[in-house]
């Protein structure tokens, strides 16, 4: 199964172009979407998700047609929004019993094992007479995941997943999506690139509405590699660098800037050559003012 995205376009009322021409070949696995806020892609999401339409292109997902065949496309569609709401007052098994007779599960045995079988995947069994709003923002999330997982889905939307979550939660999360991702297409839409580096055998960088890169983690990593030098400075030597170099990324190590400098040579004494890192290819793409040429998976 592959979803393939041909020339995706999308503008607001407002002018701002959320997407352009836009065209992505995703295969079954996990797959992650990187750009800042505000790249276009919430946008790209909800147009997959059925929840918005585009003003043009077209989109996949084996024989169906997205953008058309809204009802077929639902029926094997798992959606996690950034925020997705819940009645904060009832239990979890509550919840989930109640969407998937929404979803059609009318037979109260079949639905009974269901609702047990999604609670044990997500590891919320021993939470099941909680009420949600006591959850913590993990396990709202891997509720968010039982309820996207009912059907059977053979597309899986995650959105901005592990924003807010402690490292341990945001453990647990990767290894629930990298399970489910083994046998669907699962896009993980994020501005952490920690989210991509970890799950996902591909990847695609998009910013202002525009595909940036599309491919592996690591064609990115090689499409810069002995590429990255590396220097500490004082902050007050930020500027000059920065008019000068072309500076990917700085970060504060104990009190002093820590700067990644792109250039085919060394860019002066005290660089040293640094090995990259996918967040040295995002602000790679993100601050460079030529979109890469996309290299299709």
């Amino acid at each position: 199964m592959e979803l393939i995205i041909s020339g995706l376009s999308k503008t607001y009322g407002n002018g701002v172009k959320a997407l352009d021409t836009v065209s992505l070949t995703i295969p079954t696995g996990m797959f992650g979407l990187l750009g800042p806020n505000g790249a276009g892609k919430s946008t790209l999401m909800r147009i997959l998700a059925t929840l918005q339409e585009a003003d043009a292109g077209s989109a996949m997902l084996g024989e169906l047609d997205v953008l058309k065949d809204k009802e077929a496309v639902r029926k094997v569609l798992g959606y996690l929004p950034q925020e997705f709401g819940v009645y904060p007052r009832i239990s979890a098994y509550q919840m989930l019993d109640h969407i998937t007779l929404l979803k059609g599960v009318t037979k109260g045995g079949e639905r009974k094992e269901l609702v047990d079988a999604l609670l044990q995947k997500v590891n919320l069994w021993e939470h099941r007479k909680r009420r949600i709003a006591g959850f913590s923002g993990g396990m709202k999330q891997r509720f968010g995941i039982a309820q996207s997982l009912i059907g059977e889905p053979k597309l899986i939307i995650v959105d901005e997943p592990t924003a807010g979550l402690d490292p341990g939660e945001r453990n647990r999360f990767y290894n629930l999506l990298t399970e489910i991702g083994e046998n669907v297409v699962v896009i993980l839409s994020t501005h952490i690139v920690q989210d991509v580096q970890e799950l996902c055998s591909k990847m695609a960088i998009i910013n202002k509405g525009k595909l940036l890169f599309a491919g592996a983690p690591s064609d990115a990593l090689n499409s810069i590699n002995d590429k990255v030098w590396e220097r500490t400075i004082e902050k007050a030597e930020l500027e000059k660098y920065s008019s000068t170099h072309q500076v990917i990324s700085n970060k504060l190590v104990a009190g002093r800037p820590v700067i990644h400098v792109l250039s085919d040579q060394s860019p002066a004494d005290g660089f040293a050559r640094t090995a990259p890192t996918l967040e040295d290819v995002f602000f790679t793409h993100i601050s460079s003012d030529t979109v890469a040429t996309p290299a299709h998976p």
